[in-house]
């Protein structure tokens, strides 16, 4: 595999790693995302509780104890939809490590982003498929398979669940804090609005992987951890 962009260091996995990514607006008002591992341990969290307690052109991502590990921020005006993502909490006069943009204007069910990244040039990420229906692929500048976006199936049913729960596979090698970010602007860059052009289904709530195992892991998590 190519040289990759590491963002944290401790979150460049050793083997393909799969991980649960849950839209927390389900059970919170806000508009956030848990990310966990196979064994149902948070690793990654977004909060974005109520309309007023984050400037909405800038996302944190954080680890389960609220330690900062990749800021976005919306880069305007820009008609690609560019954003910027910054190691740790962002401070003014700091320099972005990469941007992230929409690669053309037209069309918006199929996605296409490009991610460039700022001190090598030579180091660069082509996102493809569509986003609001969870079907995405990352490939480096080798073309190789670096991360991907997948609908999630409850192995005990084989039913597929909802779009507010879908899997983040990174493969070996590559940062999964990055990997998060770029599910983050993703989301911003498509937005819900867009499920309404898709294909309808029954959505299937996440607990029915396992009856209320998600929801109670979250509550319980966010009990003990401490918030920044």
């Amino acid at each position: 595999m190519k040289e990759e962009l590491v963002v944290q260091d401790e979150f460049v996995f050793k083997e393909e790693t799969n991980l649960t990514v849950l839209k927390t607006s389900l059970f919170f008002n806000g508009d956030g995302f848990a990310v966990y591992d196979c064994k149902g341990q948070l690793v990654f969290r977004l909060d974005t509780y109520g309309p007023h307690t984050r400037d909405k052109d800038e996302l944190v991502l954080m680890d389960p104890h609220g330690r900062s590990l990749l800021t976005l921020r919306r880069k305007k005006p820009s008609l690609h939809q560019r954003w910027e993502g910054f190691k740790g909490e962002r401070s003014e006069g700091d320099k972005p490590m990469f941007s992230v943009k929409r690669s053309s204007i037209i069309g918006r069910s199929r996605t296409s982003v490009t991610v460039e990244v700022y001190d090598n040039p030579s180091v660069e990420y082509l996102i493809e498929g569509c986003f609001p229906q969870r079907c995405c692929k990352v490939f480096n500048a080798a073309k190789e398979l670096v991360a991907e976006i997948r609908r999630k199936v409850d192995p005990t049913t084989s039913v597929m669940l909802g779009k507010e729960v879908f899997w983040l596979c990174v493969k070996p090698g590559f940062d999964g804090s990055f990997a998060m970010g770029l599910v983050l602007v993703l989301d911003q860059i498509n937005g819900e609005n867009h499920f309404d052009h898709e294909i309808k289904e029954p959505a299937v709530h996440p607990a029915t992987e396992d009856p209320s195992s998600l929801v109670m892991l979250y509550n319980s998590t966010f009990q003990t951890s401490s918030y920044t």
